[in-house]
């Protein structure tokens, strides 16, 4: 054979030879690489599905929203730092800022002991979460865990609750427009829960610890109907507590008997409070002093102690801080409506509807 031709058949089966290899590597290259795509992207998918499923199981809670609650998840409540604000019996309230939000709230949380049962607590729920009224607090949000745990969620009022702003020795307190305008929102909102719907709605539990107030001095009712979301033997301690504070109409016995006549009773007991400065409960009397404030005011009359009727330095200031134009007579009236509404006879209150005629009567 001819060199030229033997080296000629050498090139050309090295240069196959390298052409197969090379096809070879280029083919396992591919090969390899597929599969590293399709383990990268089962990775992926896993991980998508294992954060969806995190998602799933932080918004499929039993959370139920309201009017003005809708942007509520479970998990902005769940999450948000707490400070407890106020203890009972049968629950808590938090002061928790909402951080994807960057709201405040006021969280309730109701110990699963203390609640109706679940088939019942739904309806009742979803009936105080569509009541609506410029004075009262609304509902808005209802959270049901899986051990039981119920939160309510409210909006948050800073200026704290009337019991604290009447005891507060500030001018604000002892402002006569603003006493006339705390008592007039609060005849609406026990006004709206007793004719605002089909069936009057009780509140049951009606003093100044349950009423905000926000930064223009307007009063909020809170816990309505809070009694019907407990078992009957909370809701008779409530009534206990409520007793011992000097707000309990003197017929009352049992929660389930509580009326519009018994809530005009509390409203009375406020409005003397605002009128006064007083407590309900004078915790100093003798035995032989008067312990409830409208007895104690009865007995001033009899004794002609005009003078502890009202806060001597309310006649003195108005809605913007100047000589008042109010009269001893406005105050007697308001006085009056107050003992009316205190009145030992149910059958002798007023109705809400009467309590604003009066009010606006006095505000003339």
């Amino acid at each position: 054979m001819n060199p030229n031709h033997f080296l000629t058949l050498i090139l050309a089966l090295t240069a196959a030879a390298l052409l197969i290899i090379l096809s070879l590597s280029v083919c396992i290259y591919h090969k390899v690489s597929s599969r590293h795509r399709n383990t990268a992207d089962v990775e992926t998918s896993n991980q998508k599905s294992a954060d969806l499923g995190r998602e799933s199981s932080c918004s499929s809670e039993d959370l139920i929203t309201f009017q003005g609650g809708e942007g509520l998840t479970i998990c902005d409540i769940l999450e948000a730092p707490g400070e407890v604000i106020g203890k009972s019996s049968y629950g808590t309230l938090y002061k928790a800022m909402l951080q994807r939000s960057n709201s405040v709230k006021l969280l309730r949380f109701l110990r699963p002991a203390c609640a109706v049962r679940s088939d019942e607590f739904g309806d009742a729920v979803r009936c105080l979460g569509r009541v609506r009224s410029p004075n009262l607090v609304p509902l808005l949000g209802f959270y049901g865990g899986p051990r039981g745990e119920k939160l309510l969620v409210h909006p948050f009022y800073r200026r704290g609750n009337l019991a604290d702003f009447v005891r507060d020795a500030n001018v604000g307190s002892r402002n006569w427009g603003v006493i006339y305008g705390i008592s007039v929102g609060l005849a609406r909102g026990l006004d709206h829960l007793h004719t605002g719907s089909q069936r009057p709605m009780i509140h049951g539990n009606l003093k100044s610890k349950n009423i905000l107030l926000d930064r223009n001095n307007r009063p909020y009712i809170s816990d309505y109907g809070l009694h019907i979301l407990l078992d009957p033997a909370t809701g008779q301690q409530m009534l206990e507590i409520s007793a011992a504070e000097g707000y309990k109409a003197p017929e009352l016995i049992k929660m389930r008997d509580a009326s519009e006549e018994t809530d005009i009773y509390s409203l009375g007991v406020i409005f003397l409070e605002l009128i006064t400065g007083k407590s309900p409960i004078n915790e100093k009397a003798s035995p032989d002093e008067e312990l409830h404030l409208p007895n104690y005011l009865r007995r001033a009359v009899l004794d002609h102690r005009i003078s502890e009727l009202y806060h001597p330095d309310i006649l003195l200031i108005d809605s913007c801080g100047e000589i008042s134009a109010v009269t001893e007579e406005h105050i007697l009236k308001f006085f009056q409506l107050a003992m009316a509404c205190c009145s030992p006879s149910p059958s002798l209150r007023p109705n809400t509807r009467q309590v604003l005629k009066k009010l606006e009567e006095i505000g003339k």
